[in-house]
């Protein structure tokens, strides 16, 4: 059984008390004990999502209504909140069960990776210039956005033949943030698949001294329009804002996780060599318009001599891509892992 409650500043594992109360109605967690079925839970908005493997029921307390896999608005007798439980009755839990049994499908889920190295061609980014002895070291951080996102596609694309691993850019040339996050959302794979988006970028500041490396996702707080009211129907578009708060959470809770997996092994593969400047939040344009997880990395910073030494290499860039290819491949492993089908009982 796995039921997670969604906060602001993180994620808290909790157990829904089990106990039967009087009447039709009972208490959803008697369900969960006996069932491999995850329950993603916010207590202050009152909303939720019920998953198994690829399938998604949403649901608000108190609404005669869910909606399956973001779609499919379905009738039930309303969810309710009683003594700090939830529960339902035996008619909607058998809707709701069989609805994620039924629409449930196996293989992964992740189906593309899509990888943006930041600036190019007219755009170099930031400009690191060192004297060091009698040369002068010039670099160009679009170079070497370019080098480890070739580096890191290719070790994607050996490990997943069967994913979709696409570069924005594989060559020097120049892309608006508006064509990166357009070709992002633009990516096709089927409705209950996944995309991950990884930014590459190299940091830069007035103090030279200041160097590391850390991971950027979008606030909580951030709300992106995910779901075009199209999508769902008209019948359904009242609730648009709220199917749209609902995948909001998803996406936040699965961008820090990819954050922190990425963030974990860089820190395991150069932890030695520079800084953990630890996870940061910001409305990075390039992220915050892409409707997916997403996170964007500062593998270093240029205007750091040693630091800039060191992204010079392509020893210590093979590094770093190998980093952010760990931290991928753990996340993908947490989202893709089939959940067990069990017998409603």
């Amino acid at each position: 059984m796995g039921v997670r409650r969604w906060i602001l500043s993180g994620i808290i594992l909790i157990v829904i008390p089990v106990s039967v109360f009087a009447g039709e109605y009972r208490d959803i967690g008697e369900f969960l004990s006996k069932v491999e079925l995850e329950l993603q839970w916010n207590p202050f908005l009152k909303i939720g999502v019920f998953r198994i493997g690829y399938s998604v029921v949403s649901f608000k307390v108190d609404e005669p209504w869910v909606l399956v896999n973001y779609r499919e608005k379905m009738k039930i007798d309303p969810i309710i909140e009683k003594e700090g439980t939830l529960q339902w009755t035996r008619k909607t839990e058998e809707a709701i069960y069989g609805a994620l049994v039924g629409s449930n499908k196996s293989g992964p889920r992740v189906a593309a990776i899509f990888i943006d190295p930041g600036h190019g061609g007219k755009d170099p980014g930031t400009v690191g210039r060192h004297q060091i002895g009698k040369e002068t070291l010039e670099l160009k951080e679009k170079d070497i956005n370019l080098k480890t996102s070739l580096l890191l596609a290719d070790l994607l694309k050996r490990r997943y033949p069967e994913k979709k691993v696409i570069l924005s850019r594989s060559d020097d040339r120049y892309l608006t943030l508006e064509e990166r996050t357009e070709m992002a959302n633009s990516i096709s794979v089927d409705p209950e698949d996944a995309v991950i988006y990884v930014s590459i970028h190299v940091n830069a500041s007035l103090n030279p001294k200041a160097r590391g490396f850390e991971v950027w996702y979008l606030p909580p707080q951030y709300r992106r329009k995910l779901i075009d009211s199209d999508r769902v129907g008209a019948e359904n578009r009242e609730i648009v804002p709220i199917l749209n708060m609902m995948l909001e959470e998803e996406y936040t809770i699965e961008s820090i996780l990819l954050a922190k997996h990425i963030l974990d092994s860089m820190e395991e593969s150069v932890g030695s060599l520079s800084e953990n400047r630890g996870l940061k939040e910001e409305i990075w344009f390039v992220v915050r318009k892409a409707k997916m997880p997403s996170v964007l990395v500062e593998i270093g910073f240029i205007t750091h001599e040693e630091e800039a030494k060191l992204l010079n290499q392509p020893e210590y860039l093979q590094k770093i891509a190998q980093a952010i290819y760990n931290g991928i491949v753990r996340f993908i492993g947490t989202i893709d892992q089939p959940t067990r089908r069990v017998k409603a009982p």
